[in-house]
């Protein structure tokens, strides 16, 4: 099992939370919104837990993936390109 944070880009308003608590995988772009790095390593999941919860706006996810259905997933778009 791994972590993936999502992001909604409809709700974000730019408050920057996210990136102050997980400098790790979210960064801001030069007006303020966040640009993340989804894959979260297990070392990181309190941080990221952490950040979804303050997030003003509550724009955040933090999501439980299967390795195999990763695998899957990125094997079939491989097939169709």
């Amino acid at each position: 099992m791994s972590l993936r944070i999502r992001i909604d880009p409809t709700a974000c308003t730019g408050h920057g939370v996210c990136a102050d608590l997980l400098p790790e995988r979210i960064e801001l772009d030069e007006w303020g919104f966040p640009i993340i790095q989804p894959e979260i390593p297990l070392s990181l999941a309190a941080d990221a837990r952490r950040a979804v919860r303050a997030c003003p706006v509550l724009a955040l996810r933090l999501q439980r993936t299967q390795e195999k259905q990763r695998e899957r997933s990125s094997g079939h778009r491989d097939r169709n390109r």
